[in-house]
């Protein structure tokens, strides 16, 4: 039987093929200390499990449900929309549940490419982008980030690009895999620069709370909302990334073009998640607070181990892995094949987000801190 082309222009996901020889190794015995997924290992907020529990004997509990969620589940994410970004947002017809928001990007760009556009993709960044964009039959375009410009992208030369094919541009601060927090400057620039060219601006936001003092939105810009959505998700905030719960928001136009996508691909999310989804999102601000406190704490191990290891980091990043510079000629992937197989120690190349990241590492802060410091004591 032969496959469609589109299997063609992409690979398996990276995470899918490495953790099974990870998994491999941990069957052979192998003691191995994983700091390369951002899969959070903490519980949710304790109301949440309560939450899905007691749902499950509701009269609704096990039927379909809406395509668009429970009317109060938008009404959470509203409300938390106003409570942390200040932003207003129409539980009516601004707000789009998702299955998680990494099934947003491909029924954003179902709803929006025809074979042969083109869009706008950060090197480095998340992967799922380039792979959307190939299995609907468009071109990715890649836009530099470099450390140089601290990882913020370079408006002159967007500008100097062909940009007659563009329809959607991909941006994701804070950023994945850098922890670069958005320069407010250079995204009002982003979303002129978006209004000019008739392009959509997307952003990727599901890191915002993770070591970050200041939350923001996209809508944070004024005008934003014409030309731009924002992605966002439980799974960092609330250590809920199984559970799969995200959210599109953005303009009444455009959610509906998203949902006429959407409501062809799935029949609702289960109403136990959404009642679970709804108490985490009325979690009070002491989550943040205490959530981050580990994570700060982690981070500050994980900054010794890269240490030790004689790779450079900024410290003044946000979300829940550390970005890490080699020594000067080493190359990602031969760095941690080389550091997993002599010290049972995985963390991520760089080189998975993009050519931009060869000469980096990524450490993930999803690890308890006995664990960071083993990894520490194996590597001196």
């Amino acid at each position: 039987m032969v496959t469609a082309n589109r299997l063609h222009t992409v690979e398996e996901y990276y995470f899918s093929k490495k953790l099974r020889e990870v998994n491999a190794m941990k069957a052979a015995g192998a003691p191995i200390i994983n700091l390369g997924i951002g899969s959070p290992d903490l519980a949710p907020p304790k109301a949440v499990i309560s939450a899905i529990t007691d749902s499950l004997t509701d009269a609704s509990a096990h039927k379909y449900q809406s395509y668009q969620g429970l009317p109060e589940l938008r009404s959470a994410m509203a409300d938390f929309y106003q409570t942390h970004y200040n932003v207003s947002l129409n539980s009516e017809n601004e707000i789009l549940p998702l299955i998680g928001s990494k099934e947003g990007i491909m029924h954003i760009s179902m709803a929006y490419l025809n074979e042969g556009d083109a869009v706008l993709i950060p090197n480095p960044g998340y992967p799922t982008y380039t792979s959307v964009t190939k299995l609907v039959g468009a071109d990715p375009v890649f836009y530099d980030l470099k450390a140089s410009s601290n990882w913020q992208p370079d408006l002159a030369a967007l500008e100097a690009m062909d940009l007659s094919k563009v329809k959607i541009m991909w941006v994701n601060y804070p950023h994945m895999p850098t922890g670069t927090l958005g320069d407010q400057t250079v995204l009002k620039a982003l979303v002129d620069f978006a209004q000019k060219h008739s392009i959509l601006l997307i952003n990727d936001n599901p890191y915002s709370f993770i070591l970050n003092e200041h939350p923001s939105s996209i809508f944070n810009i004024e005008g934003a909302k014409d030309v731009c959505l924002e992605l966002n998700s439980l799974s960092k905030t609330f250590n809920m990334a199984g559970w799969r719960v995200g959210m599109l928001t953005g303009s009444a136009a455009h959610l509906q073009n998203v949902i006429k996508v959407k409501s062809n691909m799935d029949s609702g999310m289960f109403y136990g998640i959404q009642k679970g989804a709804i108490e985490a999102l009325n979690s009070s601000k002491n989550w943040f607070t205490d959530l981050n406190k580990i994570y700060a704490e982690r981070r500050q191990l994980v900054w010794e181990l890269a240490t030790a290891l004689n790779c450079t980091f900024e410290t003044s990043t946000s979300g829940m892995f550390v970005w890490a510079k080699l020594p000067s000629g080493l190359k990602s992937e031969t760095f941690i094949d080389t550091l997993l197989q002599e010290h049972h120690v995985f963390i991520a190349p760089g080189t998975i987000f993009g050519s931009n990241g060869e000469g980096y590492v990524r450490f993930s802060l999803c690890a308890p801190k006995e664990s960071i410091q083993s990894a520490i004591k194996r590597v001196l």
